[in-house]
């Protein structure tokens, strides 16, 4: 039985990048509160997700999608329409990450220099890909005069990070879509807010590569870097939790936020670079 504080029980859900990570957490945390969940996810694991989530295969739906790929961006929204008869709620979360810097010079077009083909990679997921998946469920959402679109942008977006240039810039644009498309499909009635994770506890996604790759970027050890998560600066004390993150996301897509529209939450414990 869902939260009836939040009164989300019975509407449905999409979560891209909602196999693994703060996505996983979202799907999870939207099942309890007896939403149904379409994952959409271009990673397999995810019909174990949808297997562990309360009611399973016969409430909730893993869709595998390419978010760069219109085609299957449509197909996964179509076939959500096709079960549940609407759309209430698009998670855009689908995102990765490969830390590298502008220039290196102690290593000219090396490893971790960044390199067309990764800075294309990022773009077409992180930026692209919600885009699409966007301009997908809001033809969907406005047909029924309802929804809420949340895009899941980062702390970096707005901050800057040193080795991670053109992640942060991907996750800026998705501060300006926010505020952009707040403004084309608030007249429809559908919502549109972000949400700004800060430095988070330790998933499957923090993996040897990415953490030698930042380390790398930031001229320290993996060590150094490993000791600096629970390091830096953060008023709170403490890093946070996907569970967190998944809390804010629920609230969001409730009507508790119906008056909330065009803006991005930080969820960083007070943390800045200034």
């Amino acid at each position: 039985m869902g939260n009836t504080w939040l009164n989300l029980e019975g509407k449905v859900a999409i979560v891209t990048g909602g196999a693994s990570g703060i996505g996983k957490a979202v799907v999870q945390e939207m099942a309890k509160q007896g939403m149904y969940v379409v994952i959409a996810d271009v990673n397999s694991a995810g019909e174990e997700v949808l297997k562990e989530l309360e009611g399973g295969v016969q409430k909730h739906l893993f869709i595998q999608t390419d978010v760069t790929k219109s085609e299957s961006v449509q197909d996964m929204v179509q076939k959500t329409i096709e079960r549940y008869k609407r759309l209430d709620v698009l998670v855009n979360n689908a995102g990765v990450l490969l830390p590298r810097l502008l220039v290196d010079p102690k290593d000219p077009n090396g490893k971790f220099e960044l390199k067309e083909e990764e800075f294309d990679l990022m773009v077409a997921i992180n930026q692209k890909g919600a885009f699409l998946c966007a301009q997908a469920a809001a033809r969907e959402m406005i047909k029924q005069g309802s929804g809420v679109i949340i895009n899941m942008s980062s702390e970096s977006g707005l901050e800057g990070s040193e080795g991670q240039s053109c992640y942060a810039a991907t996750k800026a644009a998705l501060y300006s879509f926010t505020r952009s498309w707040a403004k084309e499909l608030g007249k429809y009635g559908i919502r549109v807010v972000g949400v700004a994770p800060g430095i988070l506890e330790k998933t499957g996604l923090r993996t040897e590569a990415y953490e030698e790759a930042l380390a790398y970027t930031r001229g320290i050890t993996v060590d150094q870097l490993r000791a600096s998560y629970e390091k830096v600066s953060i008023p709170l004390g403490r890093v946070g939790k996907l569970q967190e993150v998944a809390d804010l996301v629920c609230f969001l897509a409730s009507e508790k936020a119906s008056y909330i529209h065009g803006v991005t939450y930080n969820i960083t414990g007070g943390k800045t670079r200034g």
